[in-house]
């Protein structure tokens, strides 16, 4: 066995030296700073005690260390997951009971269980089911629900619900009951996070600081913003005023947690572990494959997945939550410069510090300013304006991402995420049945072949090359039958059909009998079959099937050669007609090439 495929630490620890050391260090120092509030916010936001995100910031980001390839990667809780961790313990729970906590770390065994056997199976390619437009969509308006969802702790008032629907009503209802010390500190914390965003990095550009500096310190605010409502918190005893604190935190590193055994709650959770595990798994390799791009680097899908996996059951052993790599944090850890995993690791040294001699000061931090961070971190995931370019580039897309968008705000997370799968795949499907096929013709003077209703191009009357533009499979075998039998009837004089298979990358076994039957069909018509640019996997594939064996006529090359083959009559026919009819200098193509309009009837599937 491989170890440097299953452990990529062996690829990059041979190596480690000194200057990797102190980028790494430094880029630690930065995200531990950074994640500390994000743990503590994204368990609030899952339902869960603050010291569960502390706890799936320690473990986890070891493991993803030995078992990830991204090297700036950085794994923990992160906004989505941990709104679909509420929304599948909602039902099964109520919010922070032990039951509730138990649920959330099963959550997190059976994704890593989940995603390390896909990777182990190398099935990263099931994540292409899920197509960009749909996850735009879901992560659009799953930033719209989180940011709703946090109102109640900003006007600290109660409030309930896992859709937009449910959660504004329950706001509605109970803003009368807003407390205004609450609304001070959240509020405030929000504006000058907002104000931070949008001017903090400019000002201190202005003051000299380098541009890449003053990004760190730009995305590092929330930290700002705790310890002040910390300080605040503690010194005035605002909660003794009704303002919401995290409350005490215990103290010390975590305890190794065996998850549930139960077979009912196993069954209940495995849709949602599933949808946890898949969409994770994308926002994790899209954050990493972007920044490995800007570094000449890669990284393996298929390994991501046993990262990823172990760095989930870590989370679960260790009575954490679901994790994956963080957009956000990720980014900081590239910019500060981290050269390696061990950046990671680093971290989670920070982390458990962070819970063995902090825990007394983060017991007054105030629940609103935690809410204040979350709403102003997702709103970089609400992408409005990609409806807009979708509308204007694929209505299919368009409709796909509108359905996810719409149940997810007034349903649910699970049923926008599903609903935007099954749409995409059909639209697919729906698509690649009926494949765009065009007649097409040699552009003259070239070996170049072009759709006739696009471009100006020679023709033979007893030859016709037709190119589908699709690989041919049981969706669309019984449509290209219908397709060159129209073709046929319009043209009583055709003598040959030429299949063009220049995008044909497959025929499975249906499209196999439907070629079988459309040479059989056209023999009994006195017309030959060929086939041209068959690539080399489908003519292996073709090798010892009855389809060549009884094919009516050749397989050629090119749709050059066959054309220098089967419209050689037209050609000597031509020249023919040139002796008797002389055409007085005329330069012309000759009268038997014909035009283009003899062709102009719709073809099927061809959209021009």
């Amino acid at each position: 066995m491989n170890l440097k495929r299953y452990l990529p630490i062996f690829q990059w620890a041979p190596q480690y030296g000194r200057g990797e050391a102190t980028s790494d260090l430094v880029a630690a120092v930065i995200v531990t700073v950074m994640l500390i509030p994000q743990s503590l916010a994204y368990a609030l936001l899952a339902g869960l005690p603050a010291h569960v995100g502390l706890y799936a910031s320690i473990l986890p980001l070891m493991i993803y260390a030995v078992f990830g390839t991204s090297r700036t990667l950085s794994v923990g809780p992160v906004a989505v997951a941990s709104l679909m961790t509420a929304a599948a313990l909602a039902p099964l729970a109520e919010s922070g009971t032990p039951e509730y906590i138990a649920g959330a770390v099963l959550l997190a065994v059976m994704s890593g269980l989940m995603l390390t056997l896909m990777g182990i199976l190398r099935l990263g390619f099931l994540a292409n089911f899920l197509s960009h437009p749909v996850i735009s969509g879901f992560i659009t308006a799953s930033g719209i629900v989180i940011a709703a969802s946090q109102l109640k702790h900003i006007f600290g008032i109660e409030a309930s619900g896992h859709n937009l629907l449910s959660i504004g009503q329950s706001l509605i209802l109970s803003l009368g009951e807003t407390n205004l010390a609450t609304l001070a500190v959240g509020a405030g914390a929000l504006l000058f996070l907002v104000l931070a965003r949008k001017r903090l990095k400019p000002l201190l550009m202005a003051t000299g600081m380098a541009p890449r500096t003053a990004d760190i310190m730009t995305k590092t605010a929330p930290i700002l913003a705790v310890l002040v409502t910390t300080l605040l918190a503690w010194q005035f005893q605002l909660d003794a005023q009704g303002v919401r604190l995290v409350g005490d935190v215990p103290r010390g590193l975590p305890d190794f947690t065996m998850p549930s055994l139960d077979v009912e709650l196993w069954q209940q959770l495995a849709v949602s572990a599933l949808l946890i595990s898949v969409v994770g798994f994308v926002e994790s390799v899209s954050v990493g494959q972007t920044l490995a791009a800007k570094r000449r680097q890669r990284i393996d899908p298929d390994q991501e997945l046993i990262g990823l996996g172990t760095a989930n059951l870590g989370a679960g052993f260790s009575g954490g939550m679901p994790v994956t790599g963080g957009f956000s944090r990720s980014v900081v850890n590239f910019d500060a410069g981290a050269e390696t995993p061990a950046a990671g690791a680093y971290a989670a040294v920070g982390i458990a510090l962070a819970t063995l001699f902090l825990t007394p000061a983060i017991a007054y931090l105030p629940q609103a300013t935690l809410a204040a961070t979350i709403i102003v971190a997702v709103t970089t995931l609400i992408d409005l304006p990609a409806l807009g370019r979708t509308w204007r580039y694929s209505r299919p897309d368009f409709g796909a991402m509108l359905a996810t968008i719409v149940l997810t705000l007034v349903h649910s997370v699970e049923a926008g995420i599903v609903a935007g799968v099954a749409l995409s795949i059909g639209l697919f499907l729906y698509r690649t049945s009926r494949p765009h096929c065009a007649v097409i013709g040699r552009v003259p003077g070239t070996e170049h072949f072009r759709n006739i209703l696009r471009h100006e191009v020679e023709l033979c009357p007893k030859v016709t090359f037709l190119r589908v533009d699709e690989s041919l499979y049981f969706a669309n075998a019984r449509f290209l039958e219908e397709t060159v039998m129209d073709l046929v009837t319009r043209q009583p004089e055709l003598q040959d059909l030429v299949l063009v298979c220049t995008a044909v990358n497959l025929v499975d076994a249906s499209a196999l009998e439907s070629l079988e039957a459309i040479n059989e069909r056209l023999t009994d018509a006195g017309v030959r079959l060929h086939l041209s640019d068959v690539k080399g996997p489908v003519m292996d594939r073709l090798g010892d099937t009855e389809l060549l064996a009884n094919l009516g006529g050749q397989v050629f090359l090119s749709a050059y050669k066959a054309w220098q083959t089967l419209t050689r009559p037209c050609a000597l026919a031509a020249r023919r007609s040139e002796s008797e009819y002389p055409n007085d200098g005329d330069d012309r193509e000759p009268a038997l090439w014909q035009p283009v309009d003899h062709y102009r009837a719709d073809i099927p599937g061809d959209t021009g």
